[in-house]
């Protein structure tokens, strides 16, 4: 057969056809509750609009303008040339090599690909440049509108240090602690004392959780003054930070607000964002299972207070802390699209993004309070390329060998900027997707979404499923009985993945037996208690099975001819053996692998770059001291001795980069 080649428009094109089906979608069980975009032909916007991010925002962002009518452009690294995100656009522009200060933050780049192409208006999408106002200010200079708030917004509230003064005279409840600039780490030790244990530290032009350190003591402090200055540095070009009293326990609730240019705002409810590691979010639900009418409105009313002092006008989130008495306190301002915004849009039935884009167009907003109405519950959790036993995430590196979303099954959103093949690596954010559940009712949500977690195929990266199905079936949050202390408190020696007991290990041995033996046998009888019965595909990647009358979908990881078997069965990975009797006879005969002394050497728990190493060959070490600093995903990790030892060799330096597994430091 002869080849043929596709002029890059026309791949362009087919792409975007392959892809329509795959439209972000929250399939509500009453039609009103569907966030909807209706193209207005009447109502003029813009003829081309770029969006200046990557991956599953800004293939968001492009579902909603090719559904009203605007063409789009995206941007992407050198390394994100075949990504989802580029080829779904109708035009797209490489605007540098693959480090985000050499392309998504690089001002020049995109400033050139926005005179090429023409672009009207430009969308930043979360994180990047999204609430950066001198990229706002130099739009502006061209003539470009910026899909988000004005200027002034973005600098009184990107700023933590000023969006807290504006917030106290907005007469918005604020957290206790010092408003100015903390410069040096004693001085920080001096703040602390006198605000009081435990504060917390982090960074004035943060956000994402990035910046941000939590001190119980003087050592802590000083220690968090140098980690938080390094990240907000490393992610936000700023180093400053302030101190805050730190609220023990509370829950991270947040109400999304939107505003016009006409004086015009409204607080489209909360989302509950709670469930935390390292100060970043994990699953959000919409609404919150803790908050009354009465403090729903109390912190919908402050929040929209806030907006207006500003003059604030997009979508926006405000943040607060609710304690256990419902007394809240804000947080922080975000001024651009939250990762989390699906959850509203299931709830309320709006878009989020068409409403971004007509008010930058300067409409006004076309509802009013009394219309913004709570239609069911919505969960998210957020799938990333992370191993959850590993400070419940680290970051993992990889290609997607295979991967297929669930969304054959009703009620469920995914939005992502991969498929199969796409590589996760360590340059950006290693999120796979928001996975997204709608029902009438939270429990049809959880239900959903336990189903959703089961059928999710993710192959070629380590990935956080396990800790995501053990979070919504944990009757902890089942009950609502949630803080931001969630994972420490339910996992205080680290997740474990799923614990099996008696009659669940039984149905996992059962299944194994039966996928072992499945070419001989359909259905069986096992350990003389379990029955399993199945339609049985070897080439799916999912085992819908009937064990003991009931449906479970369990999924094949990998087999050998050796009788080793893996299979994903309640979220988490177990690895199984089946053997005959002769086989398992001669196995006992085999020597074991002696397990690797880790006692006595470091090595890397993630893929990264070395930031700083503290030791040096001939140098005694306590336990617990600090040998090297490794970054990933612009987070900052320090690795410490786990005895008291003398060092015998180093094996990376500052500015290595690092794989998972390799060998950093040995210890005598």
């Amino acid at each position: 057969m002869a080849a043929h080649s596709l002029s890059p428009s026309l791949y362009r094109l087919l792409f975007a056809v392959k892809y329509a089906s795959l439209h972000s979608r929250c399939c509500a069980v009453h039609k009103k509750a569907q966030y909807s975009t209706i193209y207005n032909p009447s109502e003029k916007t813009f003829e081309k609009i770029l969006i200046a991010n990557r991956g599953e925002i800004a293939c968001r962002v492009i579902k909603t303008c090719k559904k009203m009518g605007i063409k789009t452009v995206a941007v992407h690294s050198d390394v994100d040339s075949s990504a989802v995100h580029a080829k779904m656009a109708d035009e797209a522009v490489c605007v540098g090599p693959a480090p985000t200060s050499k392309s998504y933050l690089n001002m020049d780049a995109i400033m050139d690909a926005i005179r090429t192409t023409g672009a009207q208006a430009v969308h930043p999408g979360y994180g990047f440049l999204s609430e950066n106002k001198e990229f706002a200010k130099r739009l502006a200079a061209e003539g470009v509108t910026f899909i988000g708030p004005d200027t002034h917004a973005i600098q009184a509230m990107g700023d933590k240090i000023e969006s807290k003064l504006i917030a106290k005279a907005a007469k918005v409840n604020t957290i206790p602690g010092f408003d100015g600039v903390v410069k040096t780490a004693e001085e920080a030790v001096k703040i602390a004392q006198d605000i009081g244990y435990p504060v917390m530290i982090k960074a004035s032009a943060g956000g994402g959780g990035k910046g941000m350190r939590i001190a119980w003591n003087d050592e802590e402090t000083r220690e968090g003054f140098r980690f938080s200055s390094q990240e907000a540095a490393s992610s936000f070009g700023d180093d400053r930070l302030l101190i805050e009293k730190y609220i023990d326990n509370p829950r991270h609730i947040e109400i999304q607000v939107l505003a016009d240019k006409h004086g015009n705002a409204l607080w489209l409810n909360e989302r509950e964002c709670s469930i935390q590691r390292r100060n970043q979010k994990v699953v959000e639900e919409a609404p919150s299972t803790f908050l009354d009418s009465v403090t729903r409105q109390a912190m919908g009313e402050q929040a929209v207070q806030l907006a207006k002092a500003v003059q604030y006008s997009s979508a926006g989130t405000v943040e607060f802390l609710v304690d256990s008495k419902k007394n809240f306190y804000f947080l922080e301002m975000n001024t651009r699209l939250q990762v989390e915004h699906p959850i509203t849009e299931c709830i309320t039935g709006l878009d989020l993004v068409e409403q971004m884009i007509r008010v930058a167009k300067g409409y006004r907003l076309q509802h009013k309070q009394e219309d913004i109405p709570i239609n069911g519950w919505a969960i998210e959790s957020r799938v990333y390329a992370e191993d959850p036993y590993k400070s419940f995430g680290l970051p993992s590196i990889g290609r997607l060998s295979q991967y297929h979303e669930p969304l054959n099954l009703s009620n469920v959103r995914v939005d992502s900027g991969i498929q199969e093949g796409s590589d996760i690596s360590i340059y950006y954010d290693p999120m796979i997707s928001k996975l997204v559940t709608y029902g009438a009712t939270r429990s049809e949500a959880l239900a959903r979404m336990e189903d959703a977690l089961d059928n999710y195929v993710i192959r070629g990266v380590t990935h956080n499923i396990p800790l995501l199905r053990e979070i919504i079936t944990h009757p902890r949050f089942i009950s609502g009985d949630i803080s931001t202390n969630f994972l420490p408190e339910v996992y205080p020696d680290g997740f474990k993945g799923h614990q099996l007991e008696a009659d669940t290990r039984r149905e996992l041995l059962a299944s194994a037996a039966a996928l072992y033996i499945t070419a001989q046998l359909r259905s069986q009888r096992f350990l003389g208690e379990v029955e399993v019965s199945g339609q049985w595909d070897l080439a799916s990647p999912l085992l819908p099975l009937t064990i003991n009358s009931t449906h479970k979908m369990l999924q094949c990881l990998s087999r050998d001819a050796s009788g080793n078997i893996v299979l994903q069965y309640l979220g988490t990975s177990f690895q199984v053996r089946v053997l005959s009797k002769l086989a398992a006879e001669l196995n006992s005969y085999m020597p074991e692998k002696v397990p690797e002394d880790t006692s006595s050497i470091l090595r890397s728990p993630m893929p990264g770059t070395m930031v700083a190493v503290s030791v040096k060959p001939g140098d005694t070490v306590a336990e617990g001291q600090e040998i090297c600093v490794i970054e990933a995903m612009k987070m900052q990790n320090s690795l410490t001795a786990v005895k008291q030892a003398k060092v015998k060799s180093v094996h990376c330096k500052p500015g290595d980069t690092v794989g998972e597994g390799d060998l950093l430091v040995e210890l005598e």
